[in-house]
């Protein structure tokens, strides 16, 4: 499985009004970028989301959340949350607001 459809359409509804936003393949998976930043994507069953340095600590320990480390060495600043992180609307909706939040704080690419 490359990665859930179900999950990303869900995550494409939630960013359909973003200006600037373009979704790209990528990680085996698909990632959403606003204004050239990522903000989050869908890899197998996971929501990865950048919820950058100051947000990280706490973004860690919600349930089901865990560093993204795809390559052995931890990405600062970004998440990957499994299917009981996000199962609901609410956690699903804030993840992803957590993600376009810090994407849109960066200068645009």
């Amino acid at each position: 499985m490359a990665f859930n459809e179900g999950l990303t359409q869900k995550v494409r509804e939630l960013l359909a009004d973003q200006p600037d936003l373009v979704e790209k393949k990528m990680f085996g998976g698909v990632g959403f970028m606003l204004q050239g930043n990522m903000a989050c994507g869908v890899n197998k069953n996971d929501l990865i989301v950048r919820v950058g340095p100051e947000k990280y600590e706490v973004a860690v320990i919600r349930p089901q959340a865990r560093p993204f480390d795809m390559t052995g060495r931890p990405m600062k600043g970004w998440v990957m949350v499994g299917p009981e992180g996000y199962s609901d609307d609410d956690d699903l909706n804030d993840w992803v607001a957590d993600g376009v939040s810090f994407a849109l704080s960066l200068p645009p690419k």
